[in-house]
């Protein structure tokens, strides 16, 4: 297969352990002592279980689920270094409680973890990088995935999932490839399933597996086929 001329791949991460302090934990001592070390107001501040694990699991009902923003930090890096990136042939939307962030195709994404948390703050606070743009390279719009996937011209919508129907990545991968405009979903936390939400939109559900991956490995597999397939590796 030659060529992606005309094809358009987004990933999107759902229900990604990404997101600010919750107002339930600003109080809390390891939140405070954390924003402190980083001289960071606490409600501008990414949750994260490495700093914050025992006032998450005090206090929210489904900490195991929530505050691993390097999840969608790897799993950027390793998109954005793909020869699809910059071809432009793929891109990025992550699922927050705050919103939709939108990634552009081509766009750099922080090698630095620090810088990386520094960047999403920004953007979840002040909505875009960089802020006030009419054209930012990342942004934050309000509105819910599935009413996002239901506006999007898409012929393949595929949800990676391993209690999903099994199917071999590269069989996956061509029907993705034939397709002008697709969406891979993948979940964007660390633990447990998808929501009932999600599930219950009917996509399809494919496990290329059949046991739990780490998220970035299962990027790193399907877009390593789609390069081949696509003629730019």
């Amino acid at each position: 297969m030659e060529s992606g001329d005309g094809v358009k791949i987004t990933y999107v991460f759902v229900e990604a352990a990404l997101e600010l302090v919750p107002k339930e934990l600003l109080s809390s001592r390891d939140v405070i002592s954390s924003a402190r070390r980083r001289g960071v107001d606490p409600s501008r501040m990414l949750l994260d279980i490495s700093y914050h694990y025992r006032s998450m699991r005090r206090y929210l009902a489904d900490w195991y689920k929530r505050g691993r923003p390097d999840i969608i930090h790897t799993s950027l890096l390793l998109l954005s270094s793909s020869p699809l990136w910059s071809h432009g042939l793929i891109d990025a939307v992550v699922e927050t409680r705050h919103g939709l962030v939108f990634v552009r195709s081509g766009v750099r994404i922080p090698r630095n973890y620090n810088r990386f948390v520094s960047l999403m703050e920004q953007v979840l606070v002040e909505g875009s990088v960089p802020p006030g743009s009419e054209n930012p390279l990342i942004y934050l719009v309000k509105k819910d995935l599935l009413e996002y996937i239901n506006e999007q011209p898409l012929e393949h919508i595929v949800l990676l999932d391993e209690k999903g129907r099994k199917e071999d990545p590269s069989s996956l991968c061509k029907r993705i490839a034939m397709s002008r405009r697709s969406a891979i979903l993948i979940g964007g936390f660390q633990r447990v399933e998808f929501s009932k939400r999600i599930l219950s939109r009917g996509f399809e559900r494919i496990s290329i597996y059949g046991e739990s991956l780490d998220t970035w490995a299962v990027v790193c597999k399907i877009n390593s086929i789609l390069e081949s397939l696509l003629g730019v590796f």
